[in-house]
């Protein structure tokens, strides 16, 4: 009999106990604590030298385009100028490789050219008039060969007069020459272009709308090649981070609708953009079934750019779905 009252109290307290327990597991949470976190851009120089000028302040809206620093450029501004000057002798040598002779000289030449055919319009008039003499028996056959050898000398100094006008009237420069001097054309461009890209890379601009966040340097300070001089923060750069237990992680997917509050603002919208396959910040746990809801996993969401303006990096805020 006394063990059967017993048993029946071991079961009792069982049955407490697996009560108690109920009772105590965790219900679904309809609120989850987060933070802001920021994507900041960070501005920089590919090339060192001194911070000439910072166009602006910690705080700052900046709108695109908007000069943000400016380094140093007497180097760039040096390169630059040689770089053109370079260019210009270059396109200068092609252009009189291309030119033809000076109008004087190929008018000289055509001159030339007149005095010849008229020399040997007036040979061949002269040969003709000795060959009928010869025929007639009044002059010796060397008078005749003198005029014939007379014609022949006028007739080559008409070809040469025209093969130095032809070649007169072609450009300057052999083709082997000309497409060299356009090939020194190309590189000189191609520096400037260079020198004109280090140039601008020493003054940078706000690539997009954005908070001026921090700024790293003073005016008159040395900037290493590649420091961040300032960092912006784009209005849709701001996302929302905040860890859920493993029993709430299906309530979760990308898209899903959030709601998020904070400290003296409106609610604002969000949307789930990213959901970890991992968890995080987990005591050493068993994974077994009373230990689940102490797995952690990160979310993140995005609001709207224009509402995202609200929201500062490092700010607590409560999410609850919508």
């Amino acid at each position: 009999m006394v063990g059967v009252v017993r048993a029946l109290l071991c079961l009792l307290a069982a049955g407490l106990a697996a009560a108690t327990l109920a009772g105590c597991a965790e219900k679904p949470r309809d609120a989850w604590q987060g933070y802001v976190e920021g994507e900041f851009v960070l501005l920089a120089s590919p090339a060192a030298g001194q911070l000439e000028k910072l166009y602006v302040r910690r705080g700052d809206q900046v709108p695109a385009g908007k000069p943000v620093f400016a380094l140093e450029q007497e180097n760039e501004r040096a390169a630059r100028l040689e770089a053109s000057e370079r260019l210009r002798s270059a396109q200068a040598r092609l252009e009189n490789l291309r030119a033809k002779r000076r109008p004087e000289e190929i008018d000289a030449l055509r001159a030339e050219l007149n005095q010849a055919r008229a020399a040997r319009e007036l040979s061949a008039s002269q040969l003709a008039q000795q060959q009928k003499l010869f025929d007639g028996g009044f002059v010796a056959q060397a008078r005749l060969d003198e005029s014939r050898s007379v014609h022949a000398r006028d007739v080559a100094r008409v070809a040469e007069t025209q093969a130095q006008l032809q070649n007169a009237l072609q450009p300057v420069g052999r083709d082997a020459e000309r497409k060299a001097a356009e090939g020194e054309v190309e590189a000189a461009r191609a520096a400037v272009a260079q020198a004109a890209w280090r140039l601008e890379q020493k003054s940078i601009a706000a690539p997009m709308s954005a908070l001026v966040q921090d700024t790293f340097f003073v005016e008159g300070e040395w900037v290493p090649a590649g420091r961040p001089v300032a960092s912006l923060l784009p209005p849709g750069n701001v996302k929302l981070r905040f860890y859920v237990a493993e029993p709430d992680l299906q309530r979760f997917a990308p898209g899903e609708e959030l709601e998020v509050r904070c400290d003296g603002c409106a609610p604002v919208t969000a949307r789930v953009t990213y959901l970890s396959s991992q968890a995080e910040y987990t005591p050493p746990v068993l994974y077994s079934k009373e230990a689940r809801h102490k797995l952690l996993f990160l979310v993140e969401a995005r609001p709207p750019a224009g509402a995202g303006a609200a929201l500062r990096p490092g700010q607590p805020v409560e999410v609850r779905l919508k």
